[in-house]
């Protein structure tokens, strides 16, 4: 059978290159396994994370022939026949080693949200009232595995490098999920506007493209939060009345 050619990204935070590898492809394998199969062969020391090779955990997120996919869900047939398969890690954050990528921005930028706060409870019990409808509204965005590639793809990170000022999609959909919830009573609309950065999003809807999990993060997600926004800080009506009576509509 013959070999598959492979251009893998090898290096560190101070650079690196390109290195050309070759190895046998079988039925079924994705490129996770390819990866693997030149760690054995070819390339011992090669970095890669990865966990559940289920599409679940997200760890294995690089770019594949420039598009940003996790390496477990890529199947080999997908790819161009006959043509070097390229890999590299995410542009979005700072490399550590070869393919792995330092993602710990996203948790810092998750502590800064503000968490669930719920009203108090309908009945007397301590228990609440919901609607399915509203509980079935939020669902979508728990499908989250935060594999960032949504946050790669952005060109918001990934060309501006605007992190300190813009939290990216997979954020906004956490926020999303918090803001939509039948009990929550936090207001993060202020956040959103000013240290959240949403007006940086021009919904051209590419994190929507990438997301393994199929969630609608610009129609369901992002678009919802800037009409929130726009509603609350931009409304002429609500700022005539917050001119004349110093508060909110």
């Amino acid at each position: 059978m013959p070999k598959v050619p492979f251009r893998i990204w090898r290096g560190a935070a101070g650079g690196g290159e390109f290195r050309e590898y070759a190895t046998e492809i079988t039925e079924g394998m994705v490129v996770l396994d390819a990866v693997h199969q030149i760690q054995a062969e070819s390339a011992n020391d090669m970095a890669v994370r990865w966990n559940c090779k289920a599409g679940k955990c997200g760890s294995c997120s690089a770019e594949i022939n420039g598009r940003p996919r996790l390496m477990c869900m890529t199947r080999m047939t997908d790819l161009p026949p006959g043509e070097t398969v390229t890999i590299q890690p995410m542009k979005a954050f700072p490399i550590l080693k070869d393919l792995v990528t330092d993602v710990s921005w996203n948790y810092d930028v998750k502590k800064r949200i503000k968490p669930f706060k719920p009203r108090p409870p309908d009945a007397a019990d301590g228990t609440w009232r919901i609607a399915q409808a509203d509980v079935d509204r939020v669902q979508e965005f728990r499908k989250c595995i935060e594999c960032f590639l949504c946050q790669d793809v952005c060109h918001v990170l990934r060309d501006h490098h605007l992190h300190d000022q813009f939290i990216g999609p997979r954020f906004l959909v956490y926020t999303a999920a918090l803001e939509m919830h039948p009990l929550d009573v936090e207001d993060r609309l202020a956040d959103l506007k000013d240290a959240h950065g949403i007006g940086y999003c021009n919904i051209t809807k590419c994190c929507t493209k990438v997301c393994p999990e199929h969630i609608t993060i610009t129609d369901n997600a992002i678009i919802p939060l800037k009409e929130r926004v726009a509603d609350r800080f931009f409304d002429p009506i609500r700022r005539l009345f917050r001119f004349l009576f110093g508060r909110s509509a």
